[in-house]
């Protein structure tokens, strides 16, 4: 499995345009692959997430997991940043390998987190009764979305000494983008926190498959890091 970051500038409209539709950045990751290349295994699959930089608006990142190591040359060559135009791919079987019960992490997800609701078609339907996804929209719904499949994901929010969850979702927003002459939209949200791991394999299974729906469009991927002071999330 590989980790990747690719620098993102947004100093041209065309850039802008690339980010605000996770159908393009879709195909453009997917480029980034051979199409003799390992789009999933036994230990993962392909996954991207679009991070905001922290103090500069004129950058995104592009982070990708993946089985096969990717060649991003055609993102760099189109929308890549100016101040720091290259990316960089990290083997990340190592931090997998790492993963054990008890260990904190630091986490970042983004997630479209929604429920499945029921709807009396009547003798329309043979079946009678038939689903139909629903995006969760207030903060409460999106935190508990979360909160409600953490463990079979391998995993708890971590506490802080006073009991409150070290966690935070921002970035709360509907997605609305053109793919195949249609329109689509997804409801999408940022989390960010401290994580224990209870469940070593379920975890790994989670850092290399995602974790929800639209995993295609930017959703899904988690990534960790050693944990540091994060004051009250």
């Amino acid at each position: 499995m590989y980790l990747s970051r690719v620098p993102l500038g947004l100093a041209r409209l065309d850039a802008i345009a690339f980010v605000s539709s996770p159908y393009k950045v879709h195909a453009a990751v997917e480029q980034a692959f051979a199409p003799s290349a390992v789009r999933e295994d036994e230990r993962g699959r392909i996954l991207w997430r679009l991070d905001e930089v922290p103090g500069n608006e004129r950058e995104v990142w592009l982070y990708v997991v993946s089985p096969d190591k990717p060649d991003f040359t055609h993102i760099c060559d189109q929308v890549a940043s100016t101040v720091s135009p290259a990316w960089i791919t990290k083997e990340y079987d190592p931090v997998l390998d790492r993963v054990s019960e008890g260990q904190l992490w630091q986490f970042r997800l983004k997630a479209n987190p929604v429920r499945k609701v029921f709807v009396d078609k009547g003798r329309r339907e043979r079946a009678g009764v038939v689903g139909t996804l629903q995006g969760h929209v207030t903060e409460t719904q999106q935190r508990a979305w979360l909160m409600d499949r953490a463990e079979a994901h391998g995993f708890r929010i971590a506490q802080t000494e006073e009991g409150f969850e070290r966690l935070t979702v921002s970035h709360r927003r509907r997605e609305r983008f053109k793919r195949q002459g249609n329109v689509v939209t997804l409801t999408t949200a940022q989390y960010d926190g401290v994580l224990e791991v209870i469940d070593a394999e379920a975890f790994r299974h989670t850092l290399g498959f995602g974790l929800g729906r639209a995993r295609g469009f930017g959703c899904g991927l988690m990534t960790i890091a050693p944990l540091r002071e994060l004051g009250n999330v």
